[in-house]
C-alpha cells in the first residue's frame, strides 16, 4: 500500500532534477572553501536573503545552534517563544553546547512574542550580577506550531527596533522563510531585513534532501563557519548537497501550490464529523486539527489512519499536523479526507 505521508514536509525525496544535478556537480574540498557547487549556493542564498554572505550548514539544529554561539556568550540568556523549535527540539544545544539560558516566552496564537513579555525578559537593573543579561532574541517565521503562520512585517520591524534599542541581536529560525515570502508576495529579503542573522532549510518545503543556509555579515559568517567545525559541521565534498539546493532555489514558486493542498486540505478535514480545525487559519503548508470523537485519542486515531494509508502525526496539545509538501499532489488530498473521514464513519457502524 503507497502512504499518503503527511508527517512533515521533512519527508520529500529528490527531485529527478536534484539527482541529475547532484550527479553532475563540481566538487571540491568545502573545509578549504574549495568546492565551487557550495560557493555558488551560499552566493546565492546571501543574494536572496539581501545578506553580506552565508554558510552551507548539515542540518537547521546546527545552524540555529551555531548562530546563538555566535551571537551569545556563555553565561547570557536568549528569549526565545515558549512553542519555538528552537526550545522544545534541538534538544537544549545552547545550554549544552554554549552554556546560554532559555527564557521562554509565550507564544501569542498568531505566532508572536509580545513586546511587553520580551521586556520583562531583561532585568530591572542589568547591574544586578545576579542575573543573566539577554544578548539574544529569536524569532521563528513561519512558526511551526502555531500552525505554520506567518509573522507580520510590521511586527518583525517592532522586534527588529526593540533588539537594537536594548543591544541585543535578533536571530530568525527561518526553516520555512520561503512559505512565508510567498504567503506574504514579498521577497524573502524583505523578511530578513529585519534579523541580523537567519537560517532557512532546504530540506523541508524546499525538497532537498539535505542542509540549511545560515545568511548574515560577513564577519558574523566567519564566525559561524568556526562553529560549525567545533561541531562537527565541516563537509568536504558538499556540493553534492549544494547542488541539490540550487535546483530547490530554482522552484521557489512551486510553494504556492503546497499552501493552495494545505487549504483544501483543512477545507475537506473541515466538513468532517468528529474533527475540529480553521481553514481560515491555514496561512502556509501546515494544518492542525483535533479529533473530537470521544471513540479516539490521538495515538488511536493515527493508528487507524495509518491502516488505510494515511501518515499523520503529533505536534503538540494533542494536536494533529498535516503538512503539503512537493510529494503530495491534490489527488492524495483528497484521498487523505476520504481516509479520515473513513476512519470516523467506519467505526461508528460497529
Amino acid at each position: 500500500m503507497t502512504m499518503i505521508e503527511l508527517r512533515s514536509d521533512t519527508f520529500t525525496l529528490p527531485t529527478p532534477a536534484m539527482m541529475r544535478a547532484m550527479n553532475d556537480a563540481p566538487l571540491g574540498d568545502d573545509v578549504y572553501g574549495e568546492d565551487p557547487t557550495v560557493r555558488l549556493l551560499e552566493e546565492r542564498s546571501a543574494d536572496l536573503l539581501g545578506k553580506q554572505a552565508a554558510c552551507l550548514m548539515p542540518s537547521g539544529t546546527m545552524a540555529n545552534l551555531a548562530s546563538i554561539l555566535v551571537h551569545a556568550p556563555r553565561g547570557s540568556k536568549m528569549l526565545v517563544g515558549a512553542e519555538s523549535d528552537i526550545y522544545i527540539y534541538e534538544a537544549a544545544g545552547a545550554t549544552v553546547c554554549g552554556g546560554v539560558m532559555y527564557e521562554r516566552i509565550p507564544n501569542q496564537p498568531d505566532g508572536r512574542l509580545l513586546l511587553s513579555d520580551l521586556r520583562a525578559g531583561f532585568p530591572d537593573d542589568p547591574e544586578d550580577e545576579q542575573f543573566a543579561l539577554p544578548s539574544l532574541v529569536c524569532l521563528e517565521n513561519t512558526q511551526n506550531r502555531c500552525g505554520g503562520v506567518v509573522l507580520p512585517q510590521s511586527y518583525m520591524k517592532e522586534v527588529w527596533e526593540f533588539a537594537h534599542e536594548n543591544d541585543v541581536a535578533l536571530h530568525l529560525d527561518g526553516a520555512r522563510l520561503f512559505n512565508a515570502a510567498v504567503a506574504l508576495g514579498i521577497p524573502a529579503a524583505e523578511i530578513a531585513q529585519y534579523a541580523d542573522s537567519v537560517q532557512f532549510c532546504l530540506s523541508k518545503g524546499l525538497g532537498a534532501p539535505i542542509g540549511s543556509m545560515v545568511a548574515g555579515s560577513e564577519d558574523f559568517i566567519t564566525e559561524v563557519r568556526r562553529a560549525r567545525k567545533m561541531l562537527g559541521g565541516g563537509m568536504r565534498q558538499a556540493g553534492i548537497i549544494a547542488a541539490a539546493g540550487l535546483v530547490a532555489l530554482d522552484g521557489l514558486d512551486r510553494l504556492e501550490e503546497d499552501h493552495a493542498h494545505a487549504r483544501r486540505l483543512a477545507e475537506g478535514l473541515a466538513g468532517i464529523d468528529g474533527i475540529e480545525t480553521d481553514p481560515a487559519a491555514v496561512q502556509t503548508n501546515i494544518v492542525m486539527f483535533r479529533v473530537t470523537d470521544p471513540r479516539f485519542t490521538w495515538q488511536t486515531f493515527v493508528e487507524a489512519a495509518a491502516y488505510r494509508g494515511l501518515s499523520l502525526a503529533e505536534l503538540g496539545h494533542g494536536r494533529l499536523r498535516a503538512v503539503t509538501h512537493n510529494g503530495v499532489s491534490a489527488a492524495d488530498i483528497d484521498k487523505a479526507v476520504s481516509i479520515v473521514r473513513d476512519v470516523l464513519t467506519e467505526d461508528r457502524t460497529r
